[in-house]
């Protein structure tokens, strides 16, 4: 009876897997490892239909076709086959290692899942894969291109990037493109040109006509020598293709094919400065300058204050070098400069003026001399070092006292001859009697106010076991004191970003500032270690959920679109108001 029994159980369980094997649904990846410029296509197939088809959430990636259904259904020697598959087309957000989590499916009253696939998404690659005809012939005919106005610079010498995007005039670009990897330039000083309108322009590609318009205008000054690499723009664009459809008319009917450009890295390779010829006092001024140093007034009464100015102008790396200091005779009080900047920057480079303004009052009557002061620079045109000498300027104090140590002999001739008149009262000013009188002749015992102090301590206590108790109550507020603290962080953070709402640049530049400086206090990271990957994992290491680390991630994208991109007085308010909320959630969830 028993192996009745056992054989029943084997016979039931080899059926329930054989028909369980019968049903077969999967997921299938183009490609585990692409760059951020290229298409995934994941297929989701079954052998059986189904019924309440659920696709993952993407969250990493765009969709960018699909879902497209594909069916199956055949007999072969008297056996039926049958197939079912949805396609997606992906295009990666951004760099890193991701899951695809599971879709789901219903089949014969039974759901069944997909196993999750990890894709890693590297750098823009130069070669990016297509997705049929169209998306070829789109490759072949639309091209970003960033061109450097010079590839080998002096260190501190001024370089532009362009940025262009060039379009045949057989294929037609919608307006609906967007930056999905900004470079970075590390080891650079960098400042973008405002570009006001996309122009249409007309030019030449590798000898072919294409129209082209200007995306973006970078102007650098390396800061380090040797091969300095700059990180690749890519853009997402939606190709219009011209099929061999055509309309009642005869036109040519396009087809809306998505892509990925991208303008490649570049390389910069930085010569240093020559070390013959350099001169001692050379500060790191590079680019082609006039010096000067200027007085309010050459002539004046002692205590009365005069201005001496400082001025570098020209062309160049202003905003990165230290003007030479101003030194002055000790008699000369002089006051901390106040430092002044009116530099433009064009795909020229820097130009305009600085200059340090120093006060100077005088003490004592007399010329003093202000020595005279030399300013150096590289001139990367010449390839030579220049050296500028102001001449000495002479200060006239025309009136007031004389220094002590120049006219102590006549001081002390002029004073013997004065009259002397003797005091024999010398000590009349100190007084030998007392003619003190008591302010208040009420006896202080038992007065209102003594029995007020004996007993203000009593009445006291209560009050005191009172707060004390609030105090208690609020300390073991846990919830509560973290909720306070982060609101405090998000407005101690957020003040300069508050101040400079309606101002688009200052106020983007101190949004991501607060954030930068929020992460650097919290999670104790350099801004050389600073970028996106390393702030989603850290986050996520402390335990911060992840639609709050994706709200942060989202919130840095923002500030850095949003600089060359038009913006409302309202998004302004909506973007700070979600940073505030953002910190104060981190800085609760942080462990």
């Amino acid at each position: 009876m028993k192996l009745i029994k056992h054989i029943s159980v084997l016979f039931f369980i080899l059926f329930t897997s054989v028909t369980l094997a019968q049903v077969k649904f999967e997921a299938k990846v183009s490609k585990n490892k692409l760059g951020i410029n290229e298409r995934l296509r994941i297929d989701f197939e079954m052998n059986q239909d189904g019924d309440n088809f659920v696709p993952p959430s993407f969250a990493n990636f765009d969709v960018v076709g699909g879902p497209n259904t594909s069916v199956s259904n055949y007999s072969r020697n008297g056996k039926r086959s049958f197939s079912k598959t949805y396609s997606y087309f992906l295009s990666p957000k951004k760099r890193g290692t991701f899951t695809i989590k599971q879709a789901t499916i219903e089949i014969d009253g039974e759901t069944y899942k997909t196993f999750p696939i990890k894709v890693t998404v590297t750098e823009a690659v130069n070669a990016p894969n297509g997705n049929g005809e169209a998306s070829d012939v789109a490759a072949d005919k639309i091209h970003l291109v960033a061109e450097v106005s010079n590839a080998n610079p002096y260190l501190n010498e001024a370089i532009t990037v362009v940025y262009k995007l060039y379009v045949s005039p057989d294929i037609g670009v919608s307006s609906n493109w967007r930056e999905k990897e900004i470079p970075r330039y590390n080891d650079f000083w960098s400042q973008n040109i405002e570009i006001k309108g996309l122009n249409i322009l007309e030019g030449t590609y590798k000898g072919d006509k294409y129209r082209y318009v200007v995306l973006r205008k970078t102007v650098l000054y390396p800061q380090k020598t040797g091969a300095l690499k700059i990180d690749p723009l890519v853009m997402d664009i939606t190709a219009e293709v011209p099929t061999n459809r055509v309309n009642i008319f005869g036109q040519r009917l396009p087809v809306k094919v998505p892509k990925v450009v991208t303008a490649g890295s570049r390389t910069i390779n930085v010569k240093p400065l020559p070390e013959k010829g350099r001169p001692s006092d050379f500060k790191g001024a590079v680019g082609n300058f006039s010096f000067q140093v200027t007085t309010s007034k050459t002539e004046l009464k002692a205590s009365e204050s005069l201005q001496a100015k400082i001025e570098v102008k020209g062309r160049g790396n202003l905003k990165l070098f230290e003007l030479p200091k101003l030194t002055v005779p000790s008699s000369l009080e002089v006051y901390e400069p106040e430092h002044q900047e009116n530099v433009r920057t064009n795909l020229s480079g820097m130009q305009g003026g600085i200059s340090d303004t120093y006060t100077l009052v005088p003490q004592y009557r007399g010329k003093y001399p202000l020595p005279s002061i030399s300013f150096s620079y590289f001139n990367p045109q010449t390839e030579t070092y220049n050296r500028i000498t102001s001449d000495e300027i002479i200060i006239d104090v025309l009136d007031g006292p004389m220094a002590a140590n120049t006219n102590a002999d006549n001081a002390v001739a002029n004073a013997s001859k004065q009259p002397v008149t003797p005091n024999t009262n010398t000590f009349a000013f100190i007084k030998t009697k007392a003619n003190w009188e008591p302010v208040n002749s009420e006896p202080f015992f038992k007065s209102t106010g003594f029995w007020a102090l004996l007993l203000l301590p009593f009445l006291a206590i209560p009050l005191a076991i009172v707060v004390r108790r609030k105090q208690d109550a609020r300390q073991a507020d846990v919830v509560g004191n973290r909720i306070r603290k982060a609101d405090r962080l998000a407005k101690k953070y957020l003040t300069d970003a508050k101040k400079a709402m309606g101002q688009k640049e200052t106020f983007y530049l101190a949004l991501e500032k607060a954030l930068h400086n929020y992460l650097k206090a919290k999670l104790h990271i350099e801004t050389s270690d600073f970028n996106k990957e390393k702030i989603e994992n850290l986050l996520k290491e402390r335990h911060v959920e992840t639609a709050v680390v994706s709200d942060f991630i989202a919130i840095l994208e923002s500030c850095e679109l949003a600089r060359y991109t038009p913006i409302t007085q309202v998004t302004m308010q909506n973007d700070y108001d979600k940073a505030a909320k953002t910190i104060s959630l981190i800085d609760k969830q942080l462990k």
